[in-house]
């Protein structure tokens, strides 16, 4: 099939390192990227009422708990440097090798983070469960719901392609965390400050905004010319009215799904 070419040229020609990744595309990431308080009421009940939380790929700090003591790993230190001053500074340090004792903190969380720990993906998410004596929560994509939105399934293949070979399933991410897992929708609230790729399915002119696109890690794996081609033909469809003609009838829709999950392991 054409996507299971794609997915294997891609992972084969265009996969770097998640800290390269992010010193590159996380400059100016909080302005776009910002807590949505849906969201975060979401990822808080998964913690439930623990006290000390690790959470690995903690980036800039959003969905952070504010009231628990935080443990935070972040190898960017582009990303890092946007944590606020209210926050715990970011360990440096990887997924795959976490440094902690087994069951030293009450839970774990990772926030649309796993799909960027490549090679460390299973061994990150082990990580995980071996260090939390509770709840392990974690914010990913069921890559085979976002592969439909009109943005990837129009436009952007490439993406749909990568994304099933980056975002652990379901099944998987239970084999991982050895346990059975809960897995929760979030359907994405049209008026979200949180710009994340799956956003854009009420705003198609977020991706002819150069700023918007820098930091969905979506695009910022793509190589230019396909960034290029995806908004020129988008650019050429708004113009025309052709989008639309074909999807107007979202942007009357307070939520859509676009596979955001939240996954949870007790």
């Amino acid at each position: 099939m054409y996507a299971d070419r794609l997915r294997v040229k891609y992972l084969s020609d265009h996969i770097r390192g998640s800290v390269a990744r992010y010193d590159t595309i996380g400059q100016g990431y909080s302005q776009t990227r910002r807590e949505d308080p849906r969201f975060r009421a979401q990822i808080h009940a998964a913690l439930a009422d623990v006290r000390t939380v690790l959470n690995v790929g903690a980036g800039a700090g959003a969905y952070e708990p504010r009231d628990r003591h935080v443990i935070a790993i972040e190898p960017s230190d582009v990303m890092a440097a946007q944590r606020s001053r209210d926050l715990a500074p970011a360990i440096r340090a990887s997924a795959g090798s976490i440094p902690l004792r087994d069951g030293s903190v009450d839970a774990a969380m990772a926030i649309l983070s796993v799909h960027h720990w490549d090679e460390e993906r299973e061994r990150g998410v082990r990580e995980l469960r071996r260090v939390a004596r509770g709840p392990v929560v974690i914010l990913t994509y069921d890559a085979g719901v976002s592969g439909a939105m009109w943005l990837m399934a129009d436009y952007l293949p490439e993406v749909a392609a990568m994304d099933l070979g980056i975002f652990p399933t379901r099944v998987q991410l239970a084999d991982w965390l050895g346990d059975e897992v809960r897995v929760e929708k979030l359907p994405i609230p049209r008026d979200t400050p949180d710009w994340m790729l799956g956003s854009f399915w009420a705003h198609p002119e977020r991706v002819l905004d150069a700023n918007a696109r820098a930091a969905t890690s979506g695009f910022a794996r793509m190589p230019a010319h396909v960034v290029d081609r995806v908004v020129s033909k988008l650019s050429h469809d708004l113009a025309s009215g052709v989008w639309d003609q074909r999807y107007g009838h979202l942007r009357s829709l307070d939520a859509f799904d676009a596979g955001l999950r939240l996954v949870v392991a007790r």
